[in-house]
């Protein structure tokens, strides 16, 4: 049985919506940003929730206009399967570091039950030197490899489930859905504190990422072997990053003032805060619901051209 191969376009497209991909073990995010879009061909693209080359999972890519609405999947839950190593602590908390120390592994089942339900809920972490998060200008792990430490103030992180998934010898599994910012391998390094053992992580994938999830995913050679067409159809709507957001229905008029940067005077019916806004043509972005004004937050390009070509008559009032 014959392959169906890529079948590469001569030149970049532009193309709307999101990718669920699963990303294969020690590839970078930015790399398999690259190759997904060389797959697609697309314009513009990228990618929210970056995963370490040890991590696999979902890593939701952004084709064109959903790369301006990504932002809240990056403030979203995540969900993730983690293998832990009880009994040996590592210079980075994971598998890439080298062995600082080693314990016997004598905690019981019930020993490690009680130890999760203690990291259940609000819990502090101190962010790893082995990570990417920035002080004056440069990731962490930059300044570590020169062997410099740098102070690091405490983050609050939630950990809304921490389920025992397998435990044999000196491994065991877990589940864990948690807050923005939360470092899975210092979880692991914090459960092994705790058991006084010490443990690392040696394997994470993360399942979900708010409403996302992997099993609707598709990973680099389920998509090699579909035709344009069939891989194009995988491509999630833009709508599909925010399915709860309250919708407003406007007319090219109002949708061209709010292009221009005014604000609506309308009595929509719906709660503060941030809507979804539908022209004539579907969705064209996200506004600002207060009270009885409308303001415009984020617009798909080509809004306003869009509308300048509707005749509307102004029976609304324009608020500055």
């Amino acid at each position: 049985m014959t392959k169906n191969k890529p079948q590469f376009r001569s030149k970049w497209r532009s193309i709307d919506g999101v990718l669920l991909f699963d990303k294969p073990l020690e590839l970078s995010s930015n790399d398999a940003l690259q190759k997904i879009r060389r797959l697609f061909q697309a314009e513009k693209a990228g990618h929210t929730g970056t995963l370490d080359p040890l991590a696999t999972g979902l890593l939701p890519v952004c084709f064109g206009e959903a790369t301006k609405f990504s932002n809240a999947l990056l403030d979203a839950d995540k969900s993730y399967t983690a293998l832990l190593r009880l009994g040996q602590t590592t210079t980075t908390g994971d598998a890439e570091g080298e062995i600082t120390a080693e314990h016997p592994v004598e905690s019981t089942l019930a020993d490690i039950t009680a130890v999760l339900t203690r990291f259940l809920g609000e819990i502090e972490q101190m962010p790893p030197m082995h990570s990417a998060l920035k002080h004056q200008g440069k990731p962490l792990y930059e300044y570590i490899r020169k062997g410099i430490t740098i102070d690091r103030p405490l983050r609050t992180v939630v950990i809304h489930e921490l389920v025992l998934n397998r435990f044999a010898g000196n491994e065991m599994e877990i589940s864990v859905r948690c807050s923005k910012g939360t470092y899975v391998r210092t979880l692991a390094e914090d459960i092994g504190a705790a058991l006084g053992c010490g443990a690392h992580l040696i394997g994470l994938r993360r399942t979900a990422i708010a409403h996302f999830n992997l099993a609707d995913g598709y990973n680099f050679e389920q998509l090699h072997e579909m035709s344009d067409a069939a891989r194009d159809a995988c491509v999630l709507p833009l709508v599909s990053l925010m399915p709860d957001m309250p919708q407003l229905q406007l007319d090219a008029t109002q949708i061209k003032r709010l292009a221009q940067g005014q604000r609506l005077g309308l009595d929509t019916g719906l709660p503060d805060g941030k809507i979804g806004l539908y022209g004539p043509e579907g969705f064209v972005g996200v506004g600002l619901q207060l009270g009885r004004r409308v303001a415009p937050v984020r617009l798909i390009s080509g809004v306003a051209q869009q509308a300048a070509k509707v005749n509307s008559t102004d029976n609304y009032v324009v608020e500055q």
